[in-house]
């Protein structure tokens, strides 16, 4: 299960830098010190500026909804006939905002299969 949980972290890590672009410092998206025990605030934003779990979460999903809403515009405009919205481009962004929702899914399906087995442990 440990490895299942590193390996999504590392991917959201991944996703991130893609986003931040090129230029970006490499940086830790979720800091080890947002899981120890104490770490601070509820979110558990750790060090200077470094976004929390919580934080690299919501730029997901915003991220995911940004996709499905460009998809959206494109196959609007694509339906209405304008010439700059040619059915390459709208199958593209379909195919990705529907991959971005997908994965989306997959993580919020092993954290709750994470919640619920952290909860079925014996005290």
């Amino acid at each position: 299960m440990t490895d299942a949980i590193s390996s999504i972290l590392s991917q959201i890590r991944a996703h991130e830098m893609r986003m931040r672009g090129p230029d970006a410092a490499p940086g830790n998206a979720i800091a080890p010190s947002a899981l120890a025990p104490g770490a601070g605030a509820a979110g558990g934003v750790g060090g200077a500026g470094a976004p929390g779990f919580q934080q690299t979460l919501n730029n997901a999903i915003d991220s995911v909804s940004r996709a499905q809403n460009t998809s959206g515009a494109l196959q609007q405009a694509f339906e209405l006939g304008d010439p700059r919205a040619d059915l390459a481009r709208v199958m593209v962004a379909m195919q990705q905002s529907q991959v971005a929702f997908r994965a989306t899914v997959e993580v919020r399906n092993r954290l709750v299969q994470a919640y619920q087995d952290v909860m079925n442990m014996p005290v």
